[in-house]
C-alpha cells in the first residue's frame, strides 16, 4: 500500500505515491532450555496481532502443559490486545536488558551464520527466509540447548 510524503512549501499540498524499499517478515520463536525442543512461526511483522497468533498456536501445540515464556518489553509483547491463552504464562525481564533471554542467543547463532551468506541473494527477501528456514532446520536439539541454557533457568526449571 503506498504511503504519501513529500517535503512542499508551507500551504501547497502535493501528494506523490511512495513505496517503501525494503520488505520485512519476523521469526517468532520459544526454546526449551533443557531439551532445545523450539517452536518456530514466520510472520508478517512484529505486531501485537502476530503476536497474539504466535502464543495462540505456541499454546496449541504445548496445550497440555503450563508454558512460561521469558520474554523482553518489546512493545508487541506489552500491547493491551495481546490475548494470552490460559496455557501460557509471560514472564518479562527488566527493561533494555535482553541478553538474559534464552532466544537472544539463538537468533545471535542464526544472524552468525547468516552473516556468511551472499550479501546479492540477502537483499532478495525469498531466497533470506529460504536460507533461514535452512537454518532453523539445521539447528539440532543439542546446539540449541547449549546455546539457550543459563543456569539461572536451569535451576528455576528443576525448582519447579
Amino acid at each position: 500500500m503506498p504511503r504519501y510524503r513529500r517535503l512542499t512549501a508551507r500551504g501547497v499540498v502535493v501528494r506523490q505515491p511512495w513505496e517503501p524499499r525494503s520488505c520485512f517478515y519476523w521469526l517468532y520463536a520459544a526454546v526449551e532450555p533443557r531439551s532445545g525442543e523450539t517452536f518456530y512461526l514466520e510472520m508478517p511483522s512484529l505486531d501485537a496481532g502476530c503476536f497474539s497468533v504466535f502464543l495462540r498456536e505456541f499454546g496449541r501445540c504445548y496445550r497440555d502443559s503450563l508454558n512460561v515464556l521469558v520474554l523482553d518489553n518489546a512493545a508487541a509483547h506489552r500491547a493491551r490486545s495481546v490475548e494470552v491463552p490460559e496455557n501460557v504464562v509471560l514472564l518479562f525481564l527488566p527493561a533494555y536488558s535482553p541478553e538474559p533471554s534464552p532466544v537472544e542467543r539463538l537468533w545471535r547463532a542464526i544472524r552468525a551464520r547468516l552473516d556468511v551468506f551472499d550479501e546479492r541473494v540477502r537483499s532478495q527477501l525469498e531466497a533470506l527466509r529460504a536460507h533461514v528456514a535452512e537454518i532453523v532446520r539445521g539447528l539440532r536439539a543439542v546446539e540449541v540447548s547449549r546455546l539457550t541454557r543459563y543456569d539461572y533457568i536451569l535451576a528455576a526449571l528443576n525448582a519447579l
